[in-house]
């Protein structure tokens, strides 16, 4: 038994539960968790020294729990981020000498879509998409913004995303062609999210092939993780509303089997240049833990960025963790101490699949009907496939009246099937989910063959119109 180490861990989903894994493989150390968790995880009340239910993540309640157990903490992890944007970094360090492992709330990056677009226009104009943010402030009536919005639409075309510029996880975004039409729509999508108390941004609609890259940080240097594949849309061939993500996969190298290896350099390219900004000269260990997790567009023109997230992705995550060859912990502690190294990876496929309930996504309408989940079968198959198949609780809730775990409204379980090929890891992902009983759906075609094939058609015809422009 190695050193023993207590972790604070932050929980809101899946992602959490992932982290908690990886940490708890540690053959160095002895890990001992402290969760601070949104509801009773079923995963993480397993696995938790202590475990306290915070519903609305709030900073100082966290705190309350660290101060209350500090002497057995050495460090935290913050998964959602919401408490990284509410500062949960500064107020935890600052009241009880727990080092965290989360950027400050200066660098939550995801706090405001204005500010990222304004940074990439500083360091790296090229990965921009032309923008004009709607301040509230500065319209007096609908009128008024309308005809701002008319003005820019006749400036860059109707071919437009409309986003929040307040978090909204992933939700809030509209897009021509896919949630609206004409400009009235268009508007009328405008200003469901100006009417909320948010600020807006218009930015011209970019076509391409999306990829996820994830870094985690010691202030003076990025360790970069390899590229995963995201699936926002709820439902198979890309249809329906956008979702926090019902999927994922990775290859089995650091890029994605539609690039090549130079637009995953130009990726990293662009990301040194965001974190050479931020950082300034020296070190900046206000960056600490991952101040990157970026959703690339790799488009004719090259790649651009759709949105920065200070976070570690949801479902992305998932796809990563589990093939690390590094020691999580020590990870962790040299982030902390700010020697942190190269990180590497198993050259294996994973691939994630989300379980959700009946109405997420909407899938129907409602659903009235018993939302008790029982994982003993997924479990049971572990068995079968060892270490390469991982079950990750989301949003899901052990009750203590009844002992049984149920689902709730977001996200319920995911699996991660780990395999030499993509084809391989997905049909361990969709054994693990066909043996979760409960009334649950899931996407099908998450790493798919066809979907696959379809992207790498689709970057190549872009490879070749860029090339001709």
């Amino acid at each position: 038994m190695g050193e023993r180490v207590g972790i604070l861990v932050i929980s809101y989903g899946s992602r959490a539960a992932a982290v908690i894994d990886a940490l708890s493989r540690s053959e160095d150390y002895d890990a001992r968790f402290y969760v601070a968790d949104k509801q009773r995880n079923p995963f993480n009340v397993k696995h938790a020294e202590k475990h306290v239910v915070i519903p609305d993540l709030d900073v100082e309640k966290i705190c309350d729990f660290v101060e209350a157990n500090k002497n057995e903490i050495d460090f935290g992890f913050c998964c959602p981020e919401k408490p990284i944007i509410g500062g949960v970094r500064d107020v935890v360090e600052n009241k009880t000498g727990v080092a965290m492992i989360c950027p400050t709330k200066r660098y939550a990056i995801e706090g405001s879509k204005a500010t990222q677009r304004h940074l990439l226009l500083e360091c790296c104009a090229e990965a921009n998409p032309r923008f004009k943010v709607f301040h509230q402030a500065e319209y007096s009536s609908v009128n008024d913004v309308k005809s701002a919005v008319w003005e820019f639409l006749d400036e860059i075309g109707n071919e437009v995303a409309v986003k929040p510029d307040k978090p909204a996880a992933g939700k809030g975004v509209g897009v021509w062609g896919d949630h609206f039409t004409s400009r009235e729509q268009l508007f009328e999508h405008f200003l469901s999210i100006f009417d909320g108390g948010s600020d807006v941004l218009i930015e011209e609609k970019m076509e391409g092939e999306e990829s996820s890259f994830q870094a985690f940080c010691d202030g003076k240097r990025i360790a970069v993780l390899p590229d995963t594949r995201d699936y926002k849309r709820a439902f198979d061939a890309d249809l329906g509303q956008n979702t926090g993500g019902m999927g994922s996969y990775k290859d089995n190298r650091d890029w994605l089997p539609f690039m090549e290896k130079r637009d995953r350099e130009e990726e990293e390219r662009l990301v040194q240049k965001i974190f050479s900004k931020l950082r300034g000269n020296g070190s900046n260990e206000e960056l600490r833990g991952m101040p990157f997790y970026v959703a690339f567009i790799h488009t004719g023109e090259g790649a651009k960025i759709l949105e920065i997230n200070s976070r570690p992705g949801d479902p992305e995550i998932q796809n990563v963790l589990p093939v690390l060859k590094n020691d999580f912990v020590d990870v962790c502690f040299r982030m902390i101490e700010g020697n942190l190294s190269r990180i590497e990876c198993e050259a294996k496929a994973t691939v994630v699949t989300y379980a959700v309930p009946m109405d997420y996504g909407g899938y129907r309408v409602r659903y009235s009907g018993d939302k008790r989940v029982d994982l003993s079968g997924v479990y049971a198959l572990q068995e079968k496939y060892g270490d390469d198949l991982r079950i990750y609780p989301g949003s899901m809730e052990l009750r203590a009246d009844d002992g049984h775990t149920y689902a709730l409204g977001s996200r319920t379980v995911c699996t991660v099937g780990v395999g030499k090929t993509i084809a391989e890891a997905r049909r361990i992902s969709l054994d693990g989910i066909r043996n979760i009983d409960g009334a649950l759906w899931n996407r099908e075609d998450i790493g798919a063959e066809h979907h696959i094939e379809r992207s790498v058609r689709r970057m190549k015809r872009r490879t070749v119109s860029g090339l001709a422009g």
